[in-house]
């Protein structure tokens, strides 16, 4: 009960500021372009191949539905640290951090409400990408299953960005440094994949598999891979786990 009162108080936060309308206004006009290539992409390689007498058929959702999926989850990279930002600095900024943990509600209901708030926020912004690729359906067939599976995995990776994300502005009560600090964290978290394929050691390999880009590929494809959804879900408890230790120093020094 307490995780959703702290999950309303958050989410008319972000609406009743700009930060809900500009992330979501911004992610839309992103989203719309990459979406729009996509198609029109589709489409001219269609009548390239009727040109030339191909019969074969292409495939939507591996022209356009992957193609978006994967580039939305780039832009998630920009997206999160903005909706994280204020989680807990502005509580450190504005001094009522302090009321929050002097008050009788848990650590874990403070961060689960606010993480939770952070991930409705998310989705909903996802939810917006997913209205153009329903649009799909007035001129094609698209596959809804992979569609479905690919935005399970939008929503798991941004859980684990989200939570990492809370982690850093717990450590910081300036907004523009738990931003800046969130997307470095999530940049390498990106880029560490270009390890493995430099370098085929055992190492450079484990390193690989921390990127939390590459473990997307498999629901792009429309495979639902629990190793993949198991290192999401992992994630997200480190991320969390490690803003709850934020949360206990803070507890202390109050």
């Amino acid at each position: 009960m307490n995780v959703l009162t702290i999950c309303r108080k958050e989410l008319s936060s972000y609406f009743r500021s700009p930060i809900a309308y500009g992330v979501m206004f911004f992610f839309a006009l992103i989203a719309g372009y990459f979406f729009y290539v996509a198609t029109v992409s589709f489409v001219t390689q269609g009548l390239r191949s009727a040109m030339m007498g191909q019969s074969q058929p292409m495939d939507v959702n591996e022209w356009v539905v992957r193609s978006l999926l994967s580039n939305i989850s780039v832009i998630g990279l920009f997206m999160a640290p903005m909706i994280t930002m204020r989680l807990f600095a502005e509580e450190k900024r504005t001094g009522t951090i302090e009321l929050l943990v002097t008050s009788p509600l848990h650590d874990y209901e403070i961060i689960l409400g606010k993480w939770v708030a952070a991930l409705i926020l998310y989705a909903a912004m996802l939810s917006i990408s997913l209205l153009n690729l329903l649009s799909l359906y007035l001129y094609g067939k698209p596959a809804w299953k992979p569609m479905l599976i690919g935005y399970l995995g939008l929503l798991l990776q941004g859980g684990c960005m989200l939570a990492l994300g809370a982690f850093i502005s717990a450590c910081t009560k300036n907004q523009i440094v738990a931003c800046v600090g969130a997307f470095g964290v999530l940049l390498l978290l990106w880029v560490i994949s270009w390890a493995s394929s430099l370098d085929s050691s055992s190492l450079m390999r484990v390193i690989g598999y921390l990127s939390i880009v590459d473990h997307l590929d498999s629901f792009a494809k429309g495979i639902l891979d629990t190793k993949d959804a198991l290192f999401f879900v992992s994630v997200i408890f480190l991320g969390l786990f490690l803003t709850g230790r934020a949360m206990e120093s803070i507890r202390w020094r109050a």
